[in-house]
């Protein structure tokens, strides 16, 4: 039981995986705090094309 509890924690494997999450996360957080004005930009821009997509739905063409 101690072998396999010392392996365990010796054992690295997916850890680059972990931190490169973290930081793509961090990243993410750091741009949306950065850009709070491009966030309702977006916002606007798909609204538009979901009002597009709705009344081309509409028209059945």
């Amino acid at each position: 039981m101690t072998h396999r509890m010392s392996r365990f924690w010796k054992e690295t494997e997916g850890q680059d995986l972990i931190e490169y999450a973290l930081m793509a996360g961090f990243v993410a957080l750091a741009a949306a705090a950065l850009m709070p004005n491009v966030t309702s930009s977006i916002s606007t821009i798909f609204s538009k094309i979901n009002s597009l997509l709705s009344s081309a739905a509409g028209t059945g063409q």
